[in-house]
């Protein structure tokens, strides 16, 4: 994917700042930048993009549990600033961004600040090779130098407190904020699924989506067509005996980790124990077996009640071959390393 050209303007600077990327702090740097002078901004406060930096991968990182990796300073202050701050894992980004603008504590202060001490100013390397000899400081200081008077063209004027964005660059950033923004996501979801290769659809978990899909179609189309046969099913939870119009439609493995709603991984459950389980991994040696009883006698009832129903084709994308290869053991195999990956990834088991 390549950003949009023009005449004037040293683009192809700004895309060599992804270049090497060993880290998220490049891709939230710019979404931030983006952000505030799409709001009118031209003179950013450092701290709100630093505050802007945290809230754009606050739910990824909470939500999601995707690995930035393991020296990551974004995903570090994240996790430390959610052990400070009451902010959920769910809040609105621009919630979170204001939040962290106005905090008064002081270990958040300092959490935001510490990126203050290579972010902004090695952003501006691609305007600023390093010359032959010079030190880090040296090069740091020569970059906060002449971009006060926008050298070499480059994307903004370093301050103290502040960054000022060049004038030269406010138009083309302004019109072409979109396609800039897809950029840095675009990037940002292939290093992320390289730091996370066995993950799902890490791209759908970047952004916080305005709403979870309804799982109404799943309901009405398929478990009350099950239960309406069998009359009713046990919870494979808690035992409770469910019926049509009594029971929730409950991730197996929890959407936070899978992002999708497919019916392979959705049962009926006790609609209290739904809430409680939450984003909790269910124990395959205690709930497999019930769990795949359960979807086994779904398919065969759905199959014979209704054979073109369209989502039997969701079992597709773990059994191509669904009429032979739909066994206890095929669905485990499939299962069980979506477990221990997101068990990795910090995703806790019930208890």
């Amino acid at each position: 994917m390549k950003i949009p050209e023009s005449n004037g303007l040293p683009v192809n600077l700004l895309a060599a700042c992804f270049n090497d990327t060993v880290a998220t702090y490049k891709f939230y740097w710019l979404l931030s930048i983006l952000q505030s002078v799409e709001q009118g901004e031209n003179k950013i406060p450092k701290r709100e993009l630093f505050s802007r930096m945290l809230s754009n991968a606050w739910f990824t990182v909470n939500y999601f549990h995707v690995s930035f990796g393991k020296q990551d300073q974004i995903q570090k202050a994240i996790h430390r600033i959610k052990s400070i701050e009451p902010i959920t894992i769910d809040e609105r980004r621009e919630v979170i961004t204001q939040k962290l603008i106005t905090s008064s504590k002081q270990e958040s202060v300092k959490a935001l600040w510490h990126f203050n001490k290579n972010v902004p100013h090695w952003f501006l390397s691609p305007w600023f090779p390093k010359v032959k000899g010079e030190t880090d400081l040296a090069r740091e200081k020569r970059i906060y130098s002449l971009s006060k008077s926008f050298s070499e063209k480059c994307l903004y004027a370093l301050h103290e407190e502040i960054i000022e964005v060049n004038p030269e660059w406010k138009s083309y950033l302004t019109s072409n904020a979109k396609v800039l923004k897809d950029f840095c996501y675009w990037n940002l979801s292939l290093f992320l699924q390289a730091k996370n290769p066995n993950v799902p659809d890490i791209p759908n978990k970047l952004i916080k989506p305005a709403e979870r899909n309804s799982l109404t179609k799943q309901r009405t189309q398929f478990w009350d067509l099950v239960i309406a046969e069998l009359g009713s099913v046990k919870c494979i939870y808690t035992g409770q005996k469910l019926t049509v119009g009594n029971y929730a439609v409950e991730h197996f493995i929890p959407y936070n980790f899978v992002s999708h709603d497919l019916i392979w991984n959705l049962i009926p459950a006790d609609k209290s124990f739904n809430s409680l389980k939450s984003d909790k991994l269910p124990s395959l040696e205690k709930y497999f077996n019930p769990f795949f009883a359960l979807q086994k006698t779904a398919i065969e009832i759905v199959k014979e009640k209704n054979p073109k129903n369209k989502l039997l084709e969701d079992y597709l994308t773990i059994f191509p071959d669904l009429e032979k290869n739909f066994s206890k053991e095929k669905f485990r195999e499939r299962i069980q390393p979506l477990i221990t990956i997101a068990s990795n990834n910090g995703f806790e088991f019930m208890k």
